[in-house]
């Protein structure tokens, strides 16, 4: 048994749950959870090459004897005080082309496995524990992939749920909200488009895209002491881009528009 609690992450393996196990590791045991085991391996190794505690779990979510399986090995390792559902994928599909195999697969991943892994774990939880759930800026407003962003506009609403039901308890749940983030999957479209970064970063007021290590200080903040009377909450990580419309172009603000002239 660990004497550090034990910080459940999903999705452990790819750009961003790989970040996030990073950002917790000096304060929790690592229990790297993927359905690639390797990938979930290659997290495992990078943090105990730098002192850290992680175990290695290979899971379907969306299979319930899996999730039970997962548990058995947890509980073999310690309490779970925080869990990160992280875990995700979005199908490019428009509304007309959604499929109701194609609109199940959605809702399985990005919303019912992250419910379905906190009822798994929720007598560890209760016990003042933690869950935040990485959303998506889907998830507040329309930028296309109507299955998984109804999924995550679903899992902000059970963040808030989770947070007024069980915050009695002492258990905070938050959400985070990325929006793009530069993970291998933009990098691959980088390989065919050089100027796709370029393009993205034009609708966000910062001017530029997140990288996984921005979505991993988020979740690392609300997992800390630092935010212990935040509960409830979706964080959008995004460069701005739920503020609203991006800047207007340098050459209409560069005229007397805005001077109060009438012009």
């Amino acid at each position: 048994m660990t004497e550090k609690s034990v910080a459940i992450v999903t999705g452990a393996g790819g750009d961003i749950g790989r970040a996030i196990a990073a950002a917790l590791a000096s304060t929790h045991h690592i229990a790297a959870v993927d359905i690639d085991r390797p990938a979930a391996q290659r997290t495992a190794a990078a943090l105990h090459a730098q002192g850290g505690q992680a175990s290695i779990h290979q899971c379907d979510l969306t299979d319930a004897g899996d999730r039970a399986r997962l548990a058995t090995e947890i509980a073999d390792i310690g309490t779970v005080g925080l869990l990160v559902n992280n875990a995700g994928a979005a199908q490019a599909l428009s509304l007309h082309e959604l499929t109701a195999e194609a609109l199940h697969a959605d809702i399985a991943l990005n919303l019912e496995a992250a419910i379905n892994m906190f009822k798994q774990f929720e007598g560890d939880l209760k016990q003042a524990g933690c869950v935040i759930n990485i959303a998506s800026v889907n998830g507040m407003a329309t930028f296309g992939h109507p299955g998984y962003s109804a999924a995550k506009s679903g899992l902000i609403h059970f963040t808030r749920m989770l947070a007024v039901e069980y915050g009695r308890y002492g258990l905070r749940a938050n959400a985070v909200a990325p929006g793009t983030v530069r993970t291998q999957a933009w990098e691959d479209r980088q390989a065919k488009n050089p100027q796709v970064f370029e393009d993205a970063a034009r609708w966000y007021p910062l001017r530029r895209v997140a990288d996984p290590t921005d979505v991993a200080a988020a979740v690392a903040f609300l997992a800390s002491p630092s935010a212990g009377a935040i509960t409830g909450v979706c964080l959008p990580v995004d460069c701005g881009l739920t503020a609203g419309s991006p800047p207007l172009p340098a050459t209409f603000t560069q005229t007397n528009d805005f001077t109060g002239n009438d012009t």
